[in-house]
């Protein structure tokens, strides 16, 4: 996401994960809920790093590469539903070791950069394959209006939560 593009959803008490794990060399833009109005909302699979279109594993067992291919599978489906890397408002991510927490993490956190959806991680014995030591899936919302052309009338009806400089 490029700083000049503008959230099209609230994004409530916003975080870096640099502040909140110190003691890890984490970077990722989280929030703690994403506010929506309207939109379609597109629900993806969880995705692992795999090929989109034969199924075919990607040829290596280092979770840096697997998370890469899992968040170039999550953004190449947000782009052929229409939306764009800033509509994720939510992605769990499953891992199977937890010493690979910070690699996993921190190639996650280059793609959300700047985007702060809600995260939940959890530590799993397995997943559908050995070895796979990555699983990622997401939700986003594409709005029906980008915020700078949303009419009046409908700017008035923003739930309280919405901050004012959101409603502008």
């Amino acid at each position: 996401m490029t700083p000049e593009t503008k959230l099209t959803h609230h994004r409530h008490r916003k975080f870096n994960t640099k502040d909140t794990y110190p003691e890890q060399k984490l970077d990722n833009d989280l929030c703690q809920a994403v506010v929506t109005r309207g939109g379609r909302t597109i629900w993806l699979r969880g995705q692992c790093p795999q090929n989109l279109d034969d199924a075919r594993n990607v040829a290596s067992h280092d979770p840096v590469e697997q998370t890469h291919k899992v968040m170039q599978n999550i953004r190449q489906l947000i782009e052929e539903c229409g939306g764009q890397m800033e509509h994720l408002v939510k992605v769990v991510v499953y891992i199977t070791d937890v010493r690979h927490r910070e690699a996993i993490y921190r190639t996650m956190g280059a793609y959300l950069k700047g985007v702060h959806p809600v995260s939940t991680g959890l530590v799993v014995q397995a997943l559908a394959r050995p070895e796979w030591l990555v699983e990622i899936d997401g939700t986003a919302v594409i709005p029906d209006e980008m915020p700078d052309e949303m009419p009046d009338e409908m700017r008035d009806e923003i739930p309280d939560v919405i901050p004012d400089e959101m409603r502008d």
